[in-house]
């Protein structure tokens, strides 16, 4: 019998600071995950995100899911998936004429 082997994206466990990485369950917690990559990450990790879940998945939970990215991470967004519009993220509508703190 073949043990099961858990496939995880090949990330750099630097975007996950606050989690243990090991601990991560990257299927259940795949807002998180694009969320974290979308705002932090380059286009090495976009492209790794997106060989994992599947381009069609990012999209739609960056559209539709994610309910707080900072400015610069929704134009980065906007960057690494050009058929997204920002008046239909969700993340946008969530605050768009919100203040929100800085930290």
């Amino acid at each position: 019998m073949k043990p099961l082997t858990k496939h995880i994206p090949n990330l750099h466990p630097k975007f996950f600071w606050d989690f243990r990485f090991d601990s991560i369950d990257w299927d259940g917690g795949y807002k998180m995950v694009i969320a974290r990559i979308v705002e932090r990450g380059g286009q090495d990790q976009i492209d790794e995100i997106v060989r994992f879940y599947g381009r069609e998945k990012i999209i739609t939970s960056i559209r539709d899911e994610i309910f707080f990215l900072p400015n610069y991470a929704i134009e980065n967004a906007l960057k690494f998936f050009p058929e997204l519009k920002k008046e239909e993220m969700y993340c946008y509508l969530n605050r768009k004429d919100k203040p929100y703190h800085w930290i």
